[in-house]
């Protein structure tokens, strides 16, 4: 087979500026372990809005192909590339894959943890103007690296719902599986209402929390997570923690997860936690300081607990959670309509303005 020597992608030239179309080389050979996919469908991921509005940036990242939620049709492999659990990955297979890892760094190898390699490479840690060039999801074809974690998807998992396993799902399971599960009965409290929330909202109802409130802005996103789970939603604009422990008859909540990562959530979290509660930080990005009343810590003798992103396990365990709870909730309503790499742009700004919760990018569409 010939491969294609250039792809289209929609590429991020200058924060919080129009994406431009482009033709990206390819690599002229695949690497042993690689793959040339043909993309179906990318889902846009709250750190893609947070990477093109400046918010998360760093010297040297642009140009770049956002993107990190997506599946896609294998066009070609290199020589002996196989998935995660060692299935040989062959031309036309279905396929997602999470971020490439390096397999000898110390976290690698002495702590055994994927998400702490020091390597650990996302779509925005690649220039578009270097070589692989075109690793992200807003491309018709996509280089999928050696490294990368690929795994064959089962057809009974839609491909809207295997793009968002590749991060917000995995994301949201590994933290909960950081705490420890959820306690038949306890009182959840999910702090943010976008994707990542909604989602968890739903996890911590399947999971058997006997109360679960989430905690959010605008009105439509709550209205979405009481349709997944909520029994009752507190709107950012309200005294959310009198709000909440009047909600818990005066008790707090047992878990509370952050997936806002505005500046109050610590201090909200931990003053609405009931004693001996667990707080998970999920959604706090960048190194800005966030005051905590450390006392309250010690006084509730709260757990507080770092969760960062996902690994392929986790990724895998969502690919599971869909097939498994599949008609439990309204799963497509996270989901908006379709759109090419030219309506790219314009979902990323209704995303950033909180109107879409998950906009989905099907690159073989105009």
């Amino acid at each position: 087979m010939t491969l294609p020597t250039h792809t289209t992608a929609a590429v991020l030239t200058e924060h919080s500026a129009d994406l431009t179309i482009q033709q990206l080389p390819l690599p002229r050979e695949l690497e042993p372990g690689a793959a040339l996919v043909r993309l179906t469908c990318t889902t846009l991921c709250g750190t893609d809005i947070e990477i093109w509005n400046g918010t998360m940036s760093f010297p040297g990242m642009l140009p770049m192909v956002l993107g990190h939620e997506m599946v896609g049709e294998v066009l070609a492999v290199g020589a002996g590339t196989v998935d995660a659990l060692g299935r040989a990955v062959a031309v036309g297979a279905r396929i997602g894959w999470s971020e490439r890892t390096c397999g000898h760094c110390y976290g690698c190898t002495v702590l055994r943890e994927p998400v702490a390699c020091s390597n650990r490479g996302y779509g925005f840690t690649q220039r578009a103007d270097v070589f692989p060039y075109a690793i992200g999801g807003l491309s018709e074809l996509c280089y999928v690296t050696p490294g990368a974690a690929k795994l064959l998807l089962p057809d009974d998992v839609k491909d809207t719902w295997a793009s968002m396993a590749g991060c917000a799902a995995k994301t949201v399971l590994r933290a909960f599986s950081r705490v420890g599960g959820i306690r038949p009965a306890s009182r959840v409290v999910i702090q943010g209402a976008g994707a990542l929330g909604i989602f968890a909202t739903a996890v911590a109802r399947i999971s058997g929390a006997g109360q679960v409130i989430t905690v959010g802005a605008p009105d439509t996103r709550l209205e979405t997570a009481r349709s997944f789970g909520a029994d009752a939603t507190v709107h950012v604009s309200e005294p959310i923690v009198e709000r909440v422990m009047e909600l818990t008859g005066g008790h707090g909540a047992d878990h509370v997860f952050d997936f806002a990562g505005a500046k109050s959530v610590g201090a909200e979290a931990i003053g609405m936690a009931a004693q001996r509660g667990t707080f998970a930080i999920v959604g706090s990005t960048g190194w800005g300081l966030n005051e905590v009343p450390l006392s309250a810590i010690m006084g509730k003798e709260l757990t507080v607990v770092g969760s960062l992103n996902g690994d392929i396990g986790d990724y895998a365990r969502a690919i599971e959670f869909f097939q498994a709870f599949a008609s439990r909730m309204p799963w497509d309503d996270l989901f908006s309509a379709p759109v090419g790499l030219s309506g790219a742009t314009e979902c990323i700004r209704t995303m950033a303005g909180l109107g879409q919760v998950k906009a989905v990018i099907d690159p073989r569409l105009p």
